[in-house]
């Protein structure tokens, strides 16, 4: 088998636990990684259909009739069928990030920046199906279709699902953006932790340790409020002030916990933007077709025929930003790494490298070097015919009489 050659990550990025991987299990274990996502994802299918169902009254007394004398009051009415299926969903998803990282881990990733980048596909996929898409299927669309509706019933009812689901939408926004970045900045799990950790299970705090930030549970969630943004900002647009509130207290809070609460043990070398890119251009496609579909239903084939070559430039500049640019965050260019090296020359921080390479790709720095007193050579058949007739000594007895401190080397 030839060998197969990649990027070394950082010293510091290296995940030691999969580097004995063979690479010949490495897509058995993408694709059985990738199915067990497929399922799981399909399996929150069922609480996701269920909280739906919360946020409409009629099914709330057929499927939980003894909540009938509650729901007469109309304040619990609000509270039960506008915030209470966000809050559940929201506790739900806590799940998620967990378990998509142990599947990331399964992959067989050699670096931790390599390993979150993949469970942050894998969140930002799960959100977008199963809180965008299957929320407004579930909500409204399952609902309101039945046996006898035609296929222009059906787009009818299809434009109108944005705007009947915006309370809900607004709400999650509030349950798991507003709520998110106060949790954020007070770092609540962390303090809960340390709690049980040190008065509970009565070990000693360790003070040395500072986290790193969490990509893979921030990052899909920042995306997936891009998307509702974009995609509501036609038929609902009452939820626009609530985004922007949300980025602008991310934009303070991820700023400080960046700058004074997390620490970079690596660069990431720029991986997460192209995801927020594809993400970006998903979003501003799925919204002309919004548009496309409601000015079909309005008979406005002027408005229409205008929005089709919108999604056609948009295509346009995706393919030419994947084509200039993305290389760039594959391969970085020999320029810069030379414009670095020679950075490094001249501020005389040549030799502190050098002296640092040789304990950089250890997984324990500690480990000293066994010290090579003399390095013997064994020849291959061929060569050990012309060994013998010019007096030199064969393979085998170069083996034999090897004595400790020494290595043994063949050559082929």
């Amino acid at each position: 088998m030839k060998w197969v050659t990649d990027l070394a990550p950082e010293p510091n990025d290296v995940y030691w636990s999969n580097i004995w991987l063979p690479y010949k299990q490495l897509w058995i274990r993408r694709i059985a990684m990738l199915l067990g996502s497929l399922v799981f994802m399909f399996l929150f299918l069922l609480p996701v259909t269920f909280i739906q169902g919360l946020s409409q009254l009629d099914q709330l007394h057929q499927k939980l009739p003894f909540l009938n004398g509650m729901l007469k009051n109309p304040y619990m009415i609000q509270i039960v069928t506008g915030y209470l299926p966000s809050v559940i969903l929201q506790i739900f998803l806590y799940t998620v990030p967990p378990i998509m990282m142990l599947f990331s881990t399964l992959e067989g990733p050699t670096s931790h920046s390599e390993k979150k980048k993949s469970a942050c596909h894998k969140v930002l996929y799960f959100l977008i199906w199963n809180v965008f898409f299957v929320s407004l299927a579930s909500g409204t669309v399952i609902n309101q279709l039945n046996s006898s509706s035609s296929t222009k019933d059906i787009a009818v009812r299809l434009a109108s699902v944005i705007p009947g689901q915006t309370t809900f939408f607004i709400t999650y926004v509030l349950t798991s953006g507003w709520a998110s970045l106060s949790s954020e900045l007070m770092q609540l799990f962390g303090l809960i932790w340390n709690f049980i950790r040190k008065y509970v299970l009565r070990m000693k705090e360790d003070t040395t340790f500072v986290p790193t930030f969490p990509y893979h549970t921030e990052i899909p969630k920042v995306m997936l409020f891009i998307l509702l943004g974009f995609s509501c900002s036609v038929l609902a647009p009452l939820i626009l002030p609530f985004l922007l509130v949300y980025f602008f207290l991310g934009y303070v809070v991820y700023r400080n916990q960046l700058i004074n609460v997390y620490r970079m043990r690596y660069d990431t070398g720029g991986l997460y933007w192209p995801i927020a890119h594809n993400t970006v251009i998903f979003s501003l496609v799925l919204t002309q077709i919004i548009c496309l579909g409601v000015f079909g239903l309005k008979k406005s084939p002027v408005a229409a025929g205008f929005t089709i070559p919108l999604i056609f430039f948009i295509l346009v500049f995706n393919q030419y930003c994947r084509t200039q640019f993305l290389p760039q965050f594959k391969t970085f260019p020999a320029q810069e790494l030379i414009d670095m090296d020679r950075e490094d020359e001249r501020s005389g921080r040549m030799e502190h490298i050098h002296h640092g390479l040789r304990s950089a790709y250890r997984q324990f720095p500690d480990t000293e070097d066994i010290k090579l007193e003399k390095t013997l050579t064994v020849r291959n058949d061929e060569d050990q015919d012309e060994g013998h007739s010019s007096g030199e000594p064969n393979g085998e007895e170069t083996c034999e009489e090897q004595e400790p401190g020494k290595i043994c080397l063949t050559q082929r």
